[in-house]
């Protein structure tokens, strides 16, 4: 299983992380933020406070989290503008 080492928010609801094997990754968060408990993930300064877990996914004091394996393997790169 893969770690998140470094998480690291940018504009536009966009995270730079990279994995323990070295791969970066630009992420859009966008198409995950919704109803519920993502709702809070639209407003830019709560979207800042991501952190790293113990288990190695991110995550936000709300609970909201993504775990390392779908981030590195199912969730698209995008090129950061």
């Amino acid at each position: 299983m893969n770690r998140v080492v470094f998480v690291q928010p940018q504009n536009n609801f966009i995270l730079r992380i990279r994995f323990a094997d070295g791969m970066t990754k630009h992420i859009d968060v966008r198409p995950f933020i919704g109803d519920g408990i993502s709702a809070q993930l639209a407003d830019q300064e709560y979207f800042q406070r991501v952190a790293i877990d113990e288990g190695g996914g991110i995550f936000w004091p709300n609970g909201y989290d993504f775990c390392p394996e779908f981030l590195h393997e199912d969730v698209p790169e995008i090129i950061p503008v």
